[in-house]
Order: structure tokens, then sequence, then C-alpha cells
């Protein structure tokens, strides 16, 4: 299974046409892109080109300047349980225990629930991500690690239609940061989820997604090329660098990060069609 979804499917997440300016500046413009349902899709680029702005848009904690984003069917206006964001920090409530911070979340899914039914959900969410001994500490007894896996559990536990993260794993050792990744790609897979993600890590985009944008650096930035991942799944970090086109697909990555990201920004090429950014699969 290599991830990828007829190109024909409808997307449950389109953005259309969306910028971002302010006086004197204009941030991002022109993007368009879809997500699919089921699709794990990942944002690449320099530092300064929007990425998290761009997030807050699909969670409906920020407005485009102009464009549109449509999430099933209905263009949004505000945040909804139906996206879920795990932030760069665990945003965890340090006053609540790990399991009464998952089940506030699952509360205000599910308000007609009883509190016993939402402590067992919020542990059966915390097993998931191999927290069930620490359901009853607070985040100040719990590692860096251990808060994002609580952060993860609660957006997972409200079972929202697309899971949005801000670079979820950047402020964490490079072993649990490694151990994380493969523990979101497992939940996202099993539980058929659709996830957008912005990142800096080449390694990590090529781990989870199954397609990369690409930006250009900022300002006026837009998405350059969509890598289509074509690198089979389940895929493990610890042999990834063996598998085939690996090293392929890195290097064009990083070859526009290092060079196209800067040559490309705030002059798209002739013929340049926002709607329609190029393709390209390096792995074959």
């Amino acid at each position: 299974m290599d991830g990828m979804l007829p190109v024909t499917t409808k997307p449950y997440a389109a953005v259309e046409g969306i910028a971002r300016r302010f006086p004197g500046l204009t941030v991002f413009q022109d993007l368009w892109f879809g997500i699919h349902r089921g699709e794990f899709v990942c944002l690449l680029g320099h530092s300064g080109c929007g990425k998290t702005t761009i997030l807050n848009i699909l969670a409906g904690l920020d407005r485009p300047s102009e464009g549109a984003v449509v999430v099933d069917g209905r263009e949004i206006d505000g945040p909804s349980l139906d996206r879920a964001v795990i932030f760069q920090g665990h945003a965890l409530m340090p006053w609540l225990t790990a399991e009464q911070n998952v089940a506030f979340a699952l509360s205000c899914r599910y308000p007609s629930w009883p509190r016993q039914r939402l402590r067992e959900a919020a542990r059966e969410a915390l097993a998931k991500v191999g927290l069930r001994e620490a359901a009853e500490r607070k985040p100040a007894q719990l590692s860096g690690g251990m808060k994002q896996r609580v952060g993860i559990a609660r957006a997972l536990a409200i079972q929202p239609k697309m899971l949005l993260m801000d670079e979820p794993f950047s402020a964490l050792d490079a072993l649990t940061r490694g151990a994380l990744q493969e523990e979101v790609s497992r939940l996202v897979t099993e539980l058929g989820q659709t996830a957008f993600m912005i990142t800096h890590d080449v390694d990590e985009a090529i781990l989870l997604a199954d397609r990369i944008l690409l930006m250009t650096n900022g300002p006026e930035a837009r998405i350059a090329e969509v890598v289509i991942n074509t690198l089979p799944k389940p895929r493990i970090r610890a042999t990834l660098h063996h598998q085939p086109g690996y090293h392929e697909l890195r290097d064009h990555i990083l070859d526009f990060l290092i060079t196209r990201s800067r040559t490309l920004a705030g002059k798209p090429p002739p013929g340049w069609d926002p709607r329609h950014p190029p393709e390209v699969r390096p792995a074959g």
C-alpha cells in the first residue's frame, strides 16, 4: 500500500486561493491545494513563509485576507471540534491530570456523557499512546514527550474528521521525537485519519506524508511544488533510509529548500498556474 488516492476524488478540505496580508507585507498568496479523506499531507518550508498561519486558517483560528477554505463542502468560519489541533507545545491545563485533560475535551465533544463514561474514554485514549499508568499525573509530573502524548490522545479522543499538527515534535529530543512520529503514523493509519502537518524536518515529512507541499521563501510565498511520496507503507524510521528511492526523494526536497525555494520567491516562472502546481515523484 503506497497511500495514494485517485486524483479524481473530491478533497475533504479545499484551500482556494488564500492569501494573508498585513499593511506593507504579503506573507503568502495564491495558495490552492486539497486534502483528501484518509490522506496525510505535510507542508514544508522555511521560517517566515506562513506555515503556522496556514494551519491556523485551516483550524478556524485565523482568517485569510482573501480566498476561502472549504471543509466537507462548507466554508469554515471558525474553530470546530471536527478539526483537532496538536500544537508545538502540549497546551495542557496544568491543574488537571492527564486523564482530566483528555476527559475535558471529550466533555466538549459529548456533553451528555456521564462522568464515568468520560473517564473510561479518556483512559482508553491514553492507553493508545502508552500512558495508561500516567493517567493520574499532572503535566508537571510528566516528561516533554509524555505531555505531547497526552496532547495527541486528547486530539484523537474526540474523533475529529481532520487532525492538524503544528510541528508537534520540534521541541523534543531525537529519540523521543522518532518514537512519537512512528506512534502518530500508526494511529493515523489505524483510524483512517485525515491529517495535515507543518514541519521544517525533511525526514519527518518523508516518514509521515503521502504528499509534501513545498513552499517558496516569504514574503509573497507560494506553493511551488507538490511532491508525491511513493515510498511504501508502513514506513519505519530506523529502516527508511534503506528503502529504494529514499535518497532521491530526500535529495530533491533538500535541493528545493537550499536553492530553489529562494530563487522562486516572489517571482513564479512563466506559465505558472497556482491552482495546479507541478507534481513530482522523485522516488519513481
